[in-house]
This record gives C-alpha cells, structure tokens and sequence, in this order.
C-alpha cells in the first residue's frame, strides 16, 4: 500500500490525526482577511463585466498571422474603446468591443478588415444588447436565492440547524472569495462565469456533507462518555473523512484544470475558459471552507447547547483527577500526524488493535 493510502488509513482509524478544529481561531483569521481582501478588491475595482451584460460588439475574423495583441490595439485604435482580443486555436481571432452600436460596428469591421488585409465580409460580427444580459442576471439570483433556501431546509432535516447554519456560511464564503478574486485580477465576467459560480455550489456542498456525515455517526451516544468533547469527536470526524475530502476534490480538479489550461489556454475555448476558470477557483475555496471552517463552526455552535458544556466539564474534571493521581492521561485515539509514519511505528500507536503473541495463543488452547 502507498504511503498516502496507509496514512489515509490510519486517518480512517483514528490512529493519527490533526487538530483542524482545536486551531480553529487559526483557521477563522485566514478566512477574515481573506474575505476583507475580496470584499475591498470588490468595492474599489468592482467586477470586469463583459459585453453579455453591458452590450457591445464581438468581431470573430478569419485565420490571420497578426498577433492577438496586435489585434487587440488595432480595435482599441479603430473603435476608440477598450478591446479584450483572443487567439483561438484555428487561427482565427476572437475581439470583443463594449459599448458599440451597430453603424460604430460597421465602421470598425471595415478598418480592422484593412488592418488584417482580409475581406470584411469574411469578418463575423455579433451585436449582444445589455438587456439580455441583465434578464440573465436577475435569473442568477433566483437560482442561487432559492438554492440555498432548498439547502439549508434539506440539511435542517437531514442533520441539524446547526450544521445548516454552518453549511450556509461556507457557501457565502466560497462564493465571496471567488467573485473578490475575479475583482482583484480583472477577470472578464460572462454567462459562462455565472454557470461556473453556480456550479461550485454544489461541489462545496458535496464536501460539506461528506464531513457533516461524518459528524453525525460520531456524536451518538456522545454525552454517555467522558473521553471525548464535542470538539474533539468531530476533530476526530473530520481527520477520518479528511483524505476521501482531498482525493475528491483533487479528481475534480484535474478535469477542470485541463478545460481551463488546455480547453481554454492552448485551444482558446472563450466559453470552456470562462467556466473552468470560476469552477478552479471555487473547488479550492469550497474544499478548504469544508474543512477549515464548516466543522470548526459546528463544534463552536453545539458547545453552547446545556449538554454539550456539561460533557466538557467532565472529560476535563477527569483528566485533571487523573493528572493529580499521576496516572497516565487517557488516549484519545488520535496520534499527532507528524510522527513516523513507519509500520513499526503504526503498531506502536495507542488505538490499533494488539494482536496476541503465539505463546499466549499457546497457553489459551
């Protein structure tokens, strides 16, 4: 078996773990300055519409040497606006113009026709009128208002308020970093951006539930002991679905990144680039919200439930009992994952089964 399976494993098992919802402080000050950073980067800059929602022209020529930039000043020089030019992987190249009516359009398909030496009937020109554009927006929003009503009610019955609580609050965080970012780099937003948006919604919340699940089989019967706080049960949780988390998110990826850097970079796919760039950005934002921040939440919210205060109060009663008679404090079945990773080392650790000696088999029988 690989490294990365045993450890997964021993994850699994409980053998190792890592303290995600113990750090969890860590963890919420990296999601505030990240969210500030993209709440600013939106309000100064503001998003880089395209011409979907503000109206304008798209000019598509045929297979020419020229450069994309060289088009792409040709058309800023023609049309007197700003011009977004892309080289697709035919040969032809793609102009997009915001801000053009249709006699400008006509003036600027017959200047770039000499500038490209090419017939301006073989130049394909698309006026787009911001009013669509704006009916697509409005269609957005009650997409994604009546998604995370239907979310919240659905994991409110499947879990808990609590966990929906939580859930909601990583979507909005996945949400808000991906749109900062497209503000902060200047990303061009399309309808194939918004498919793109509304689509990590759902693979977040995928993530989410993984996780949620996980929690949901640990905390049976968890105020009947007192070896485990909720926190440290759903830490335990987690680490147990943390690799299944990981290798699908990174399956998910993949596919993505080839749209974006092959589909999109290589090809010049203008709708695989839109997509594929908004899906990258917000798989990584929702696997790191599923982690870092759904189930520190929940741990947060159930520990001011009466009950959940009470098993806390006793776990760490008996510890510190235990710790004034000397005796060696309780394992709590999770090893720190710095350790070695070694076979030897892996039957060393507290919570792995003990198989019985031959000599022991012997005497039994």
């Amino acid at each position: 078996m690989s490294k990365l399976g045993t450890l997964g494993a021993r994850l699994y098992r409980g053998e190792v773990g890592y303290d995600f919802v113990g750090k969890r402080k860590i963890w919420y000050g990296i999601s505030i300055l990240i969210t500030i950073t993209a709440i600013v980067g939106l309000a100064v800059r503001g998003l880089t519409m395209g011409i979907e929602f503000e109206g304008g022209a798209v000019f598509t020529t045929p297979k020419t040497s020229m450069s994309a930039s060289q088009a792409e000043s040709s058309a800023e020089a023609v049309s007197g606006h700003d011009a977004i030019a892309q080289k697709l992987g035919d040969g032809t190249i793609r102009i997009t113009i915001g801000g053009v009516d249709t006699a400008k359009s006509d003036q600027i398909k017959t200047e770039l026709a000499k500038d490209l030496k090419v017939n301006a009937n073989d130049i394909n020109a698309d006026l787009v009128g911001p009013s669509w554009g704006e009916t697509i927006a409005n269609k957005a929003w009650t997409g994604l208002i009546v998604f995370m009503i239907l979310v919240v009610i659905y994991l409110a019955i499947a879990f808990e308020w609590r966990m929906a609580l939580a859930a909601l609050i990583a979507l909005v965080h996945d949400l808000t970093i991906t749109v900062g970012i497209y503000a902060l780099v200047g990303f061009e937003v399309t309808p194939g951006t918004v498919i793109g948006l509304l689509t990590i919604l759902g693979y977040s919340l995928y993530d989410t539930v993984v996780v949620f699940d996980g929690l949901k089989e640990g905390q049976k019967g968890i105020t009947k002991q007192t070896r485990l706080t909720y926190s440290e049960m759903a830490n335990k949780s987690l680490n147990g679905t943390l690799v299944r988390s990981i290798n699908t998110t990174v399956v998910a990826l993949l596919p993505v990144a080839g749209l974006l850097f092959i589909g999109g970079g290589v090809l010049g796919a203008g709708m695989l680039n839109d997509i594929s760039l908004s899906l990258f950005v917000g798989l990584a934002a929702g696997a790191y919200s599923s982690i870092f921040i759904a189930t520190p939440l929940v741990a947060d919210l159930k520990e001011t439930m009466p009950e959940m205060k009470a098993l806390k109060k006793r776990v760490l009663a008996k510890r510190a009992a235990a710790a004034a008679k000397g005796e060696p404090e309780e394992p709590q079945d999770a090893a720190p994952l710095d350790e070695d990773d070694d076979a030897e080392t892996a039957g060393a650790v507290v919570g792995q089964r003990r198989q019985p000696s031959r000599n022991n088999r012997g005497k039994r029988r």
